[in-house]
Order: structure tokens, then sequence, then C-alpha cells
């Protein structure tokens, strides 16, 4: 047998939903010396994250920190340690992460009821209590940026209606941690997810949890085993805690590379990085529109991380994205669901929201409508000039 060569990766411009681009700081960091779980030196890294993660989730919640896994991950956790068999919990589904937790709740044993959204749309107060029926539920989960889709929730509305619900509120916060304003505690969020690979810019396999002082009191209160061993909080919060009781090995140097994404978001900037991001997000759909490009989204629900945008009549969406691949060394994303073939999904996040992404971004996609003979005619560096220039 002939032994395959070292890995050497092409280089590539990931714009698409994730993973994004990697900060160089947070690749070299992941080249640091590997310690052991129980180190004190990796120990001091350890609260060091916490402490940071806290800060750009803005919460003062004691049980905060990154699981290991990626962002499914993070959405099993909070979704096994909160429900136990027959607890009525309420899904809102607008996308393939809706419909994920609704499954994962399923599997939990919850009663599921869902609330459902026209894909590409977020959802009011009117709409998710029509959902909920009057009814109590000890869950009521949302997915603040649906990935999916390019969809901003309002949480204000789904933490009202969860109060009426007499409901715990769980959120989905993979696609916005980093790249739009969360503040877990004055939106009145219970239970949080995130992962690493979106706007924290860090490669994907951790998934920043967080559950405020209510969703720790439901999961102490538990009258069942949580399902999963693995991602049972009761047990990983005295590693995390000051008790540092084993439970798994510790994914050591990806905690360095999410150790220094933390701190150069900090650096940065939380206000700014959010203005960064909504900059960039700007002149890329005045670029986009500029050549007859549609985003799925309208402005008052469209993420700045992530637009959606409709392929044009005409163009074979695969060949391209394969276009993009191969001539330029960039990534965006096709669509999912009902937005299969029909949907790119562009990507801006963390080390990726930049004026040279857009730039790139515009360029490369004039090139292939061109490629397919639909040449736009127009230069879209001009439309995504001008929101530079205001």
């Amino acid at each position: 047998m002939t032994l395959p060569s070292s890995v050497h990766p092409p280089q590539r411009v990931l714009l698409g939903p994730g993973p994004s681009v990697i900060d160089p700081a947070v690749l070299s960091a992941l080249a640091r010396p590997t310690l052991g779980h129980l180190d004190p030196a990796f120990l001091v890294i350890m609260d060091e994250v916490r402490g940071m993660l806290r800060q750009v989730m803005g919460t003062e919640n004691e049980l905060t920190f990154p699981m290991s896994g990626t962002g499914s991950a993070g959405m099993e956790t909070c979704l096994v340690n909160l429900i136990e068999p027959g607890d009525p919990v309420l899904v809102a589904v607008n996308g393939v992460f809706g419909t994920r937790m609704a499954e994962v709740a399923r599997r939990a044993g919850a009663e599921v009821t869902t609330v459902e959204q026209t894909w590409g749309r977020s959802f009011s107060a009117d709409e998710l209590r029509a959902g909920a029926g009057g009814k109590s539920f000890k869950l009521l989960c949302i997915v603040h940026a649906e990935t999916s889709t390019g969809v901003l929730q309002d949480l204000a509305a789904a933490r009202t209606v969860a109060d009426e619900c007499d409901a715990l509120l769980l959120v989905d916060c993979v696609t916005s941690l980093g790249g739009h304003a969360v503040h877990l505690d004055d939106m009145g969020v219970d239970a949080a997810y995130s992962g690493t690979q979106k706007c924290l810019s860090c490669p994907p396999g951790l998934s920043p949890i967080s559950f405020s002082p209510r969703a720790s009191a439901v999961l102490s209160e538990r009258k069942t085993p949580v399902q999963s061993w693995y991602l049972d909080l009761s047990m990983i919060s005295n590693y995390w805690g000051s008790d540092r009781a084993y439970h798994h090995t510790a994914p050591i140097n990806m905690l360095y590379g999410l150790h220094e994404s933390l701190r150069l978001i900090l650096v940065e900037g939380l206000e700014e990085r959010i203005a960064r991001h909504a900059l960039h997000g700007r002149a890329l759909v005045a670029g986009l529109e500029s050549m007859g490009l549609a985003p799925r989204v309208a402005a008052e629900e469209r993420l700045a991380p992530l637009t959606a945008v409709a392929v044009p009549q005409g163009i074979d969406d695969g060949r391209a994205r394969s276009f993009l691949l191969n001539q330029f060394g960039l990534e965006i994303g096709g669509g999912l669901g009902p937005m299969a073939g029909n949907t790119w999904r562009i990507g801006l996040m963390g080390a990726g929201a930049t004026r040279h992404s857009v730039t790139l971004c515009l360029a490369a996609l004039r090139a292939a409508l061109t490629d397919q003979g639909q040449d736009p005619g127009v230069d879209p560096l001009m439309a995504a000039g001008e929101i530079y220039a205001s």
C-alpha cells in the first residue's frame, strides 16, 4: 500500500454559510503545545474562555461554557438537559434548524407542537401566539439567525409569548453570535447555544452554551437522568466549575483557538464588530441588486452576516458555484429544503466580513453569470462603493 502524502488543502475563500474565514492568529493558536486537560495552566485558559464568552454572549450566567462538539451538539445539549419525557415543547419552524430542533426535542421525549412560517420570513408575536393556542409549554424554541434562509428573528416577540406560555425561552444563536447583537440577559433568553465556525471565526468543533438561573434550576430539579451521558450538564459543569471533576478529555487545542477568537472580538469591540458586519452586508446586497440578483429576505428581517439571494432564471446553480470555486477559489453555499437549487447563501462572517470579500464575491458572481450567457452589463463594485462612501 502506498501511503498518502501529508495533507495540503487548497487555499479557499470561505464565503458560504460556514465554516468562515479563520484569522491567522486563531490558526496559530491551534498549533500551540497541547497540555493535559487538568494541567493548572490549562485551567487558567478555561477560566479566561468562560469570562470572555460571557462578555460576547451578554450574560452573567454561571452555566456558560463551550461544549465539545459542533453547533448541533449545542442544540442537543440544551434540549436533552431541559426536556424530560412528556414535557410540552413549542418549536418555531421557518427553516432547517427549527425543523432540527423539533426533531431533537421529539427524540428527547417531548410532546412537540410546531408553529410554521414561510421559509424566508420571521415570526411576529401574534403568529407565535396563534401557534401556542393558549396552552402552557415548558420550552419555546426559536432560531435567532436561521442559517438556511438568512432570516433574523426579533427575540422580544418570542420572549413575550414565552411569558404568556409559562415557558423557558431557548434560542439558536449559531449564526448571530459575534455578528449581531446577542445580549442574553437583556433579551430574556433562558438557554442558548452557538457554534465556533460562523461569526466567531474559529474552526468548527465547539459549541458555546449558556443557561440562565431559571434554566439551571430546571436542570437541577430533574426527576429523570439526562438522556445523554456525554452531554449531561450536571456532570460537565463540575469540570468547568471549581470542582474540576473529570468528565471527558477536553479538545485542548480547539479551546486555544476559541480563546484567541474571543480575545480578538473583544479587542475589536462588540459594537464595532456588529457595525462592521452590517456595513459589509449592506454593500454586498447593493452590489447584488445592481446585477438584478434579488435577496430572499426583506431588509427588516435580513441577517447581516448571511445573505440569501435568488438564483436567476436560466442560471445553473451547481455550475455557477463550481465556477466560483475553480476560477476564484471562492466558496458560497447553495440553498436547502425548498430553497435548494434556487438560492445562493453568501456569508460575510467574522474575519471574512471585509471589503475585500465583498469585492471578490461581486466580481466573481458577475463572471459566473457571464459564463452562462447572462452578462449583467453593470459593475456591481460601483453600487457597493456607494455604500462605503456614504
